[in-house]
């Protein structure tokens, strides 16, 4: 099996060099055998890519970006997927390959192995209990009679008592729900009232403004009418020492 790493090159996008390196960098490390293929200077490699990158893994503009990891034909990865594998520590899973002895995801893969054969016994031995202290059909038809009889009588006294205390809670509810009508009406008719205060003390401004403005009218017709009256005299005193 050869892992097919699809990279760009000449991609000017610093997100996109720091991705491929950290995948590359990664399989080095692990001592991976991979192959490196070139979108950037080769059509077919990059028309290859894209094509069978599945349609869910696709971005919304159906162009899938480097790097895409491929085990042969089989589609493992974007490097999202890569580094969530890398930090679970299933990378050899990711890749489509055993993990070598004495590896942290061997010895999780071990580790996984035990506690499931561990959960299965205990299974399987609590069946075995379950089996041995099963109960005679008779007696389990006889248990169940008497079972289903309480219930009945349980639910017969439990009706009685919704039945009894059923009027009270009425009542309390129509109480409560007077109460709060009540209260509404109270809020609306101080509502109206405080409305009707400030409309009186609209009203009440515009009267003592429209009465200033008239004195005001007042007083400079009558400084005008002084004026007028003043300049007459000094005429006449003038055409008579003339």
């Amino acid at each position: 099996m050869v892992i097919k790493v699809f990279l760009a090159s000449s991609s000017g996008s610093t997100a996109i060099k720091k991705k491929q390196q950290d995948v590359v960098g990664f399989l080095e490390a692990l001592k991976v055998d991979y192959t490196q293929l070139d979108i950037a200077c080769n059509e077919d490699n990059r028309m290859w890519m894209r094509q069978n990158v599945p349609e869910e893994k696709k971005p919304a503009n159906g162009i899938p970006l480097p790097p895409q990891i491929f085990n042969e034909e089989s589609y493992c990865g974007d490097y999202d997927t890569f580094f969530e594998a890398k930090e679970d520590n299933t990378v050899y899973a990711f890749l489509g390959l055993a993990p070598p002895p004495g590896s942290k995801e061997a010895e999780q893969a071990d580790k996984n192995i035990v506690e499931n054969g561990t959960h299965a016994e205990e299974a399987n031995t609590e069946a075995n209990v379950e089996d041995s202290t099963e109960v005679p059909v008779e007696e389990r038809n006889g248990n169940a009679h008497a079972e289903e009889e309480e219930e009945q009588i349980e639910a017969t006294a439990d009706e009685a008592v919704e039945g009894d205390e059923a009027p009270a809670d009425t009542t309390e509810e129509q109480q409560e729900q007077q109460e709060e009508e009540e209260e509404e009406e109270e809020a609306v008719e101080e509502t109206d009232e405080a409305e009707e205060g400030e409309e009186e003390g609209e009203e009440e401004g515009e009267e003592e403004e429209q009465e200033q403005e008239e004195e005001e009218l007042r007083q400079l017709e009558e400084e005008e009418e002084e004026g007028e009256e003043e300049e007459q005299a000094e005429q006449q005193e003038e055409e008579e020492a003339e």
